[in-house]
């Protein structure tokens, strides 16, 4: 499979807790729980847009086919989004930018790496990404935790750098398929 094969029909990945899936207009309550939360945004280079503020904003234009994924992390019990997921700014179908948010509800529950390892585990054995990325504000250390119990290595610190809209410093880290060990 490659990128290609997903840009109509996004993927929907299982983990022992969780399903990563698309979002639709019926998640617009358990969205309107925790995306307009402020607190949630602190370390996230920018504020609540407009979209985010209102969630049902988000379902109201048909979304354009793209190999891009913003994927809905849903508990599976009761399918309830508590987050979402990205693989964006996608480079010759070689790299790729992650990210992921979580309700604050569900902080410290170990969702975040179960996740963000069941996303970089579907790029590399799914896709043909070698390598993927973030920038996490060097203040977020749970967000580094994550990252470093997912096999990503910070690969370095810009200093007073522009994350989104904000000017801050933070780290860069990333992993590459060769770095990763696909079940073994």
């Amino acid at each position: 499979m490659a990128l290609a094969d997903y840009i109509y029909n996004k993927p929907i990945i299982e983990t022992e807790r969780l399903i990563l899936r698309p979002m639709t207009s019926s998640d617009v309550p358990a969205l309107n729980e925790w995306m307009p939360d402020k607190s949630i945004y602190t370390y996230w280079g920018k504020g609540p847009s407009k979209s985010e503020k209102n969630p049902e904003l988000m379902f109201e234009k048909e979304s354009k086919p793209t190999k891009s994924f913003h994927l809905g992390i849903a508990e599976k019990g009761n399918n309830k989004v508590i987050g979402d997921i990205w693989i964006y700014l996608i480079e010759h179908d070689r790299m790729a930018q992650v990210a992921v948010r979580l309700s604050k509800f569900v902080h410290g529950q170990g969702y975040g790496t179960e996740s963000l390892s069941a996303i970089t585990r579907f790029c590399f054995e799914n896709t043909e990404l070698k390598r993927l990325w973030t920038e996490v504000d060097v203040r977020n250390s749970a967000s580094c935790k994550i990252l470093e119990k997912c096999g990503y290595v910070k690969e370095g610190m810009i200093r007073q750098g522009r994350m989104v809209n904000t000017w801050c410093d933070y780290y860069i880290y990333g992993i590459l398929s060769s770095d990763y060990n696909h079940g073994e």
